[in-house]
């Protein structure tokens, strides 16, 4: 490798596909920086999930892709071209699809790292075999973890599990922007509650469920209550507000939709309500107390380490089941999560944070919780 040119040596790192994924990746792209500062980092990344990272240091250039772009320049044969033409020494496979370790194949770059997963092993030159239990089948392993082993292979597994991001001055002053059209204030705290996803309907907790947490919040904690959402939310959102009915429970639903929005308005917020959805990693990111509904997913492959967190699950026999919509067509992993124990979850942690903020952190009160509920960080 040393010969193929002068240093520094450059590293294209493929991002994961999901905005949530990505965020858990920022300790792996941390390490990769701090162990190599004076390499050259390019990221592939999905056109949809890049402003994800907008604001963060660590990378010297950002290649968009997607195969179906509108775009032509972010389609398969320009970004080949891009990274052929780069001449990358090192290619780290954070998604374990087919296609990355195939581009990363086609673009002559000569040391490819990733899971050996969906047949592209023989694509691959330094294999790593995804953890398993006795009997073959995948261990529930954290996905920062699984992504710093890939980090390893090069020596840069870094020591910090902490989830970064950063906000740009334009996603603050459109969160300024918005902040003021929905007559929300600085002298009020704001929680913010998120529902939906790109996983499927079945991580949903039901818009009603939504509406009476946030008229509690508001009538029993004097808050103010944001719904964020994204383009395919903006119903639900709407629903949320309208069945709340109440003049102190706005959405984003009627503004332009912005990953950078949707981060600045987590990072300022007193609390996040959420789906195990990208906006409760964006929570983790910037220090967020956040509460996490946990239906059909499991915990253990998105933990994200924050002290800040209660995740909420109502155990079902045929969960966790990791599918998009309820096979069992009942969704009761979700509906059977109560307003009453969000709420309490909710008040706990909005008091551990006031009494930590006057000093009077030896006074905080436990969040209790019906038997059939759990909190965990």
């Amino acid at each position: 490798m040393a010969g193929r040119h002068a240093s520094p040596m450059k590293i294209v790192v493929f991002c994961p596909n999901l905005i949530g994924d990505t965020v858990m990746a920022t300790p792996t792209i941390r390490a990769l920086r701090e162990h190599f500062p004076a390499a050259r980092l390019t990221a592939v990344i999905r056109p949809q999930v890049a402003p994800v990272l907008d604001g963060n240091p660590w990378f010297d250039e950002v290649i968009r892709a997607h195969h179906k772009s509108n775009r032509v320049e972010e389609r398969s044969r320009a970004v080949l071209g891009r990274l052929r033409s780069g001449r990358h020494d090192v290619a780290v496979l954070l998604p374990n699809s087919f296609r990355s370790a195939w581009t990363a194949w086609r673009a002559g770059i000569p040391r490819r790292i990733g899971y050996v997963r969906y047949g592209r092993g023989l694509l691959l030159t330094d294999r790593l075999q995804p953890p398993r239990d006795g009997a073959g089948r995948y261990l529930p392993t954290p996905i920062v973890e699984y992504y710093l082993m890939l980090a390893d292979v090069l020596g840069g597994r870094g020591t910090s599990v902490r989830l970064e991001l950063a906000t740009t001055s334009e996603d603050e002053a459109e969160a300024d922007r918005a902040w003021a059209a929905l007559g929300l204030t600085t002298d009020r705290p704001v929680v913010c509650l998120n529902t939906g996803g790109a996983f499927g309907p079945a991580k949903n907790w039901p818009a009603e469920s939504f509406a009476g947490l946030a008229r509690r919040l508001i009538e029993e904690r004097g808050v103010s209550v944001l719904v964020l959402c994204g383009p395919a939310e903006r119903d639900s959102a709407r629903a949320i507000v309208r069945l709340a009915d109440h003049p102190d429970v706005v959405s984003l639903a009627d503004l332009p939709p912005s990953l950078g929005l949707s981060k600045a308005c987590v990072r300022r917020a007193a609390l996040l309500v959420t789906t195990d959805s990208g906006p409760r990693h964006f929570a983790a990111a910037f220090g967020t107390p956040v509460v996490s509904l946990f239906g059909p997913t499991h915990v253990a492959w998105t933990r994200t380490y924050h002290p800040r967190a209660v995740h909420m699950i109502r155990p079902v026999p045929c969960g966790p089941c990791q599918r998009p919509v309820c096979a069992e067509g009942h969704h009761r992993c979700m509906r059977e999560i109560d307003v009453e124990s969000v709420f309490r979850a909710a008040c706990g942690l909005l008091d551990r944070e006031r009494e930590k903020s006057s000093g009077e952190g030896s006074r905080s009160r436990p969040c209790t919780l019906p038997e059939s509920s759990y909190v965990s960080h």
